[in-house]
Order: structure tokens, then sequence, then C-alpha cells
């Protein structure tokens, strides 16, 4: 049976050593796994409500990954059956000029999950360690800083009741480019592809090197890293579905106790 542990990022962890064309979780023909990522989906909106009626914790998912890696299709599926009102998701652009005038960590954390809530980060603060890295926007230096503020940042969200859950959604670069492509040849999608995709296409060997030292900064015991392996979508779907389950069981939420002045009431 397939394990997550393979996938928890640790201390001396290489995004080298995952394969992304890897599909662990896949079991039986197509039919079979659109059905079990429905059935999860449907686990995921009865877990959802007990966060809601508990009423005291909270879920943040973290999705990065390069352009095309699937952010929003993981959304689209993974949380297929859960009631809007439960799930908020937040897609992260270039920095407005209000928010480049304070801190990086400013716009992540206005939009951090209410209690009883599960946010999703479509892009999130790995950002400002991934781009200004590879662009050379900040040293060394700077970076090591950053690190060590997301953790803290982290460690803030997780000890006033947030449980933070981080998908690197893993891609190689050769599937990227039929993605690319596709958006390219389909008139209905060509409105994903930018230009800009290309120029960071370029750079895709140092994006790989930014990752491997953020997800290794960054994976602590309150906040791990988990690396999905992307190149096919129904595993990445499936995997991250069973990611977020086993993290919500593991809450062991419990609906508040039933109102005794409720027993026996009978409405007419």
């Amino acid at each position: 049976m397939a394990s997550l542990k393979k996938y928890r990022v640790g201390s001396s962890f290489q995004l080298s050593q995952v394969s992304p064309g890897e599909t662990p979780f896949l079991e039986g023909n197509e039919a079979a796994q659109i059905a079990e990522i429905d059935e999860l989906a449907g686990e995921l909106d009865e877990m959802q409500d007990l966060l809601h009626a508990e009423g005291r914790r909270k879920v943040l998912l973290v999705l990065q990954g390069m352009d095309t890696s699937g952010k929003d299709g993981t959304v689209r599926w993974v949380f297929s059956r859960t009631s809007p009102l439960g799930v908020r998701v937040t897609a992260f652009k270039a920095p407005t000029d209000d928010e480049r005038a304070r801190d990086y960590l400013w716009r992540c954390h206005a939009v951090v999950p209410r209690t009883g809530e599960i946010a999703v980060w479509n892009r999130s603060h790995y950002e400002d360690v991934l781009v200004p890295v590879v662009e050379g926007w900040i040293d060394k230096a700077e970076a090591k800083r950053r690190y060590a503020q997301i953790n803290d940042f982290e460690r803030l969200l997780v000890e006033t009741g947030t449980v933070v859950v981080k998908c690197m959604l893993h891609i190689d670069k050769d599937e990227q480019r039929e993605r690319l492509q596709a958006r390219i040849d389909t008139p209905g999608k060509q409105w994903k592809f930018s230009m800009g995709d290309l120029e960071v296409r370029t750079k895709w060997s140092a994006y790989q090197q930014a990752y491997d030292k953020a997800l290794r900064a960054t994976s602590t015991d309150h906040a791990p890293w988990y690396v999905i392996p992307a190149n096919h979508k129904r595993h990445r779907n499936l995997m991250i579905a069973k990611l977020l389950m086993k993290t919500l069981r593991e809450m062991k939420l419990k609906a508040p106790p039933a109102d005794p002045a409720l027993k026996g009431m009978i409405i007419k």
C-alpha cells in the first residue's frame, strides 16, 4: 500500500528523489479512480461540516508548483463536493503597489482561515522565497531570514488553532511543455497562456534548485511539506485528497454536544 511518508520533506530531502511521473496512489481503472476521488470529495464535505460545527480550529492548504502544475485543477476536483461556504480559495498574483508597500507576509496574514474554515492558497508566501531568489533580487542571507520568518509565521498559525498542509505539485519540464502547448492549441484555454510563462520556463533548473532549498528549510514538524507527483492529474488529485482526509481524521473532530433544551421538541 502506498505511503505518504516517502513524500514528506525532511532535512536531507532532495526534489530529485521524487519522480513527477510516479503514480503510487492510483489503483484500478480510470472509472474506479474517478469514483474514489468523488467518494473522497464527499467525505471531505462531511469532515468540513464537522470542522465548522466544532468551531475551534481551521485548516490551511498551501498549493505551490511551477506553471501548469495543476493548482486550479486540484481545487476543482478535490473540493468538488464541498460547500463553498466552508472553503475559501485565494490566488496569489504578483504583488500590487499596496502590497509592496508592506512586508511580504502582510497580504497572506489577511487571508488566513477563519475558525471552522478550510482556506486554500493557490500559490502563497513561498513565492517570496522562489521568484526573488531566482531573479537575484535578494541574497542568500535575506533568503535565510525569510525562511525563518515563514517558519515563525506558520508556527503562529498552528499555535492559534490552524492545521497547515503544504503541497508542492511536482511536474517535469516535458509535461509542462505539453500543457503549455495545449493551452496555445485550444482556443478556449488560450486565456490561461502568458508569454511570461516561457520566460520562467527558461529558468527551470534555477527554480528547481530554489524549491529544493525552500522545501528543506521550511518543512517543519508543525507545518511539513509534501511533494506530490503531479504529471498524472488524477494521481495528483487523489493523493492530495487522501492527505487532507488523513489530516482531518487525525484532528479527531467532534460536533458539539446536543442541546438539552431541544430534547423532545416538536415543531408544529
